[in-house]
């Protein structure tokens, strides 16, 4: 039954163990030590006593260190993003300049209308009439009619003379933001002149 009693060899040990650590030389302190130790102390309760305005440095850095880091990447992909987005969207809205193989001047007016340049008189000598033309795009006469001087339509060779004349007469087409379009023009056809009046 050695195992089971309590073991009579053990307070013996701890007395030797106990007895040896009392006679070992006792260490003292350093001389700085307890002022070193005072100023640490009062250091701290310094900073414990002080208000918060040093503390509020620390608290920035803090906010910094674990709010703005983890945002920081999340807020720069989302521009990046809309930026990639909006450039996706907006250029194929942004309407492109074509090259048409002319420039509108600045300070010409966005629409004109079609004009006179060159005319043949009217043979024959007839009475005066007053036609709208309607010319197109390459300054052509497309078709015409008579407003005034109905009695042209009964005679056949002023009738003629006058689709001659209109059909050699050259026109410069009207125009919108530069480009040549169909237009209309009202001419008073006379045997020695033509008049224009839009």
């Amino acid at each position: 039954m050695a195992g089971i009693g309590p073991d009579f060899r053990a307070p013996a040990q701890e007395d030797l163990v106990g007895a040896s650590l009392r006679g070992l030389p006792q260490r003292k302190a350093p001389a700085g030590l307890r002022t070193s130790l005072r100023v640490i102390a009062s250091r701290e309760r310094q900073r414990r006593i002080e208000p918060p305005s040093l503390a509020l440095k620390e608290r920035v850095h803090l906010f910094v260190q674990n709010l703005m880091r983890p945002l920081a990447l999340p807020f720069a992909g989302g521009v990046c993003s809309a930026v990639i987005l909006l450039s996706v969207w907006l250029v194929p809205v942004y309407p492109l300049r074509g090259n048409t193989g002319f420039d509108v001047p600045m300070g010409l007016p966005l629409a004109t209308e079609a004009t006179l340049k060159d005319t043949a008189p009217i043979a024959n000598g007839g009475p005066d009439v007053v036609v709208d033309v309607i010319v197109d795009d390459q300054g052509r006469m497309v078709d015409y009619t008579v407003v005034s001087g109905q009695n042209v339509l009964q005679d056949e060779v002023l009738r003629r003379s006058i689709q001659n004349t209109l059909l050699f007469t050259e026109f410069v087409p009207a125009t919108a933001y530069g480009k040549p379009i169909p237009g209309k023009m009202r001419l008073s056809l006379r045997s020695s002149r033509i008049d224009v009046k839009g």
